[in-house]
């Protein structure tokens, strides 16, 4: 049988074709396997196809099924993307290794930012705006007053400001 026998064949059954693949549960995508179909006989070089109507219904089948697995992969794909973006996935939660050490640079600048304005400065900052201790605790635990433990965070705060400006600047 040659190219055009087959694809003749298929022209004069087109319409039973697709009454078939929306039988078989095709729906909307029929017609896009009858065209997917009709590439392909016609792409096809001259062959022996002893019986050219049930070998069109076989090719028309797996082209459907092809579709269909092609069509819930995709769904999957996009679903464990979803799943990982949103947080539910298997993905892990440490930032990627360039962010940590942009991260760890950044740290180590702002923590000698305030410590330039003197140890117990950096001491209760970090204290409070790490530990979370109140001002108070810190005062007692440092031997000194309220007043001081305020002035020392008003003093670690400018310094993050000049930090700061410096970073726009850059």
């Amino acid at each position: 049988m040659t190219q055009h026998e087959l694809q003749a064949v298929f022209l004069n059954h087109r319409d039973a074709l697709l009454r078939f693949l929306r039988a078989r549960g095709a729906g909307d995508n029929a017609e896009d396997i009858l065209q997917d179909l009709w590439l392909r006989v016609s792409d096809m070089d001259e062959g022996n196809i002893a019986s050219p109507l049930p070998y069109l219904y076989r090719a028309a089948n797996n082209l459907m099924h092809d579709r269909y697995r092609m069509t819930q992969r995709s769904r999957q794909r996009d679903h464990d993307w979803s799943d990982v973006h949103r947080g539910t996935g298997d993905a892990s939660d440490l930032p990627l290794p360039d962010r940590a050490l942009i991260a760890r640079q950044r740290l180590a600048e702002i923590e000698a930012t305030i410590r330039s304005e003197g140890s117990r400065v950096l001491k209760v900052f970090r204290r409070f705006r790490v530990d979370g201790i109140s001002q108070r605790q810190i005062a007692e635990e440092l031997g000194i007053s309220l007043s001081s433990v305020e002035k020392d965070l008003q003093r670690a705060y400018r310094a993050l400001a000049r930090w700061r400006e410096g970073e726009d600047v850059e």
